[in-house]
């Protein structure tokens, strides 16, 4: 029963993030504001598809984490190529709002590692954070307003470096500490240091 209801959970989270996101893009599209989750559902069913708010994210992968930060996982990680998150996930709905997603494997244990950053106004952030604060759990050690969940084995945190939204999951992370040389790798990289920069188009 809890393994259920924390799958149940995560769901809803992942769900409410995404809605949260679709209805911030259809708020772009039509002029109109942010809407509910239904909105954003509708969003999704309409012809047009809604157009993203976000700003995008220029940043390479190795740049973002770089290899050394997977080192005290004692595994090997190396970035897959061309790499597209699973639709429906966060990690695709950040890609559409002009984000980047980087995903990173172990072939040798089948473990991955995936890494996405959208940049967005500081009214989407506030909503995104909102929903993150009453679903899920707070981790001040990410010394960023951050967030962290486990749902069915698969671990998954969220960082914001304003106005970036770090979004990093893997079957690796059982606990926020497990995702903290990856988070920390992610922060630095979109920090004051401008090695990673967003524009418009």
């Amino acid at each position: 029963m809890v393994g259920m209801a924390t799958r149940i959970r995560h769901r809803a989270i992942t769900a409410a993030v995404l809605a949260v996101v679709g209805a911030l893009s259809l708020g772009g599209c039509t002029g109109q504001g942010a809407g509910t989750a239904s909105t954003a559902a509708g969003a999704s069913s309409g012809s047009a598809a809604p157009t993203p708010v976000g700003s995008r994210v220029r940043v390479p992968c190795d740049t973002l984490v770089p290899a050394a930060a997977f080192g005290v996982y004692g595994k090997t990680f190396t970035p897959r190529p061309d790499a597209t998150p699973k639709k429906g996930t966060t990690a695709a709905a950040i890609v559409e709002q002009r984000g980047v997603a980087c995903i990173w494997e172990d072939r040798a244990d089948d473990i991955t590692v995936t890494v996405a950053v959208a940049s967005l106004p500081a009214a989407n952030l506030t909503r995104l954070k909102d929903t993150l604060f009453e679903d899920s759990h707070s981790v001040p050690t990410y010394t960023v307003e951050g967030y962290f969940l486990t749902r069915g084995g698969v671990g998954r945190a969220d960082a914001f470096v304003d106005p970036y939204w770090v979004n990093v999951t893997s079957t690796m992370f059982g606990e926020p500490g497990d995702a903290q040389p990856v988070v920390d790798a992610a922060r630095a990289a979109l920090g004051p240091s401008d090695r990673a920069t967003s524009g418009t188009d």
